[in-house]
């Protein structure tokens, strides 16, 4: 597996998985080394990033987790698609199902936790990989440009300024870092879309 995917799929997973996932807390021992893991086009940012990177105790991480990517209470940043592409910002409106579509021409399918949209970042994340993985580097190229970057970049400025997780704002910071050097070293061109959210 390529480091652009092994990079992609760890994000993908902190950001869609608890905490007290076995596999996710497997990933929060590895966070120091990401900076090794890639080759990043600004080392010195991503290493001070990752060697404070601020980690409560899990319980208070998987209370972090549930209010900002399973709704408990108001949310400061819906971790959904549909939600910044859509004008009544709702769940599985046409944006979703013109993603979903996508997936399925390319072989896609996840099995969805309570049915939650295939628009969530971090789900969003591991189709990519997914993508990169199977050697189909012009799909990975039209996810992001057409489904993700188009509102990926609203969504992270509003998890960076988040009050409730220090560690997912960092995150943010650090998946931010990675979708740019992504952007830059493909040349991609995203889709202008109109934000709701």
């Amino acid at each position: 597996m390529s480091a652009h995917a092994v990079m992609t799929r760890i994000l993908g997973a902190l950001f869609y998985y608890s905490p007290e996932h076995r596999e996710t807390r497997e990933l929060l021992q590895c966070l120091p080394t990401l900076p090794s893991l890639y080759s990043w086009l600004d080392p010195e940012r991503i290493a001070a990033l990752c060697e404070e990177w601020p980690q409560p105790d899990e319980e208070t991480l998987i209370w972090q987790f549930s209010t900002l990517f399973e709704g408990q209470g108001e949310m400061v940043a819906p971790p959904w698609g549909s939600v910044y592409l859509e004008r009544d910002n709702l769940l599985m409106g046409e944006s979703t199902a013109q993603y979903r579509a996508f997936l399925r021409r390319h072989g896609i399918a996840f099995d969805g936790k309570d049915n939650e949209p295939e628009d969530q970042f971090g789900l969003m994340l591991l189709a990519w990989s997914a993508l990169l993985e199977r050697g189909n580097p012009n799909a990975a190229a039209t996810l992001l440009e057409v489904h993700l970057l188009p509102w990926a970049h609203r969504y992270l400025e509003l998890l960076k300024r988040n009050e409730i997780s220090p560690f997912y704002a960092r995150l943010a910071r650090v998946a931010t870092l990675f979708l740019n050097d992504v952007q830059q070293r493909k040349a991609l061109r995203p889709e202008t879309k109109r934000l709701f959210f």
